[in-house]
């Protein structure tokens, strides 16, 4: 019996997408309320993306002009690799301790 697992969503999905070189995006999102034009409120925006392009984050700001009422003001991104490639090395030894 054979299963087909999605990692998406998951902590080993995370894990992957960290190696295939995403890292972890905040993006702070003002946007000004529809019912007051004049009062900005903030959304917290967070997920793996490839930085410098954001795909993801152009992904949903594309979707909230469509979709939400409230208008853009201003996004403030915040992006951190949690893994680079030069940080998993090969060993091609052991060494044991006792």
């Amino acid at each position: 019996m054979t299963s087909n697992v999605t990692l998406k969503g998951t902590a080993a999905g995370d894990f992957a997408k960290q190696l295939a070189g995403y890292g972890l995006t905040t993006a702070e999102i003002l946007y000004r309320r529809p019912d007051h034009r004049w009062l900005l409120q903030t959304y917290v925006w967070q997920d793996y993306d490839l930085c410098p392009d954001f795909p993801a984050l152009k992904g949903f700001l594309a979707f909230w002009q469509q979709k939400i009422e409230g208008a853009l003001f201003s996004v403030t991104v915040a992006h951190s690799r949690l893994i680079k490639p030069a940080e998993i090395k090969v060993v091609d030894g052991i060494f044991r301790l006792h």
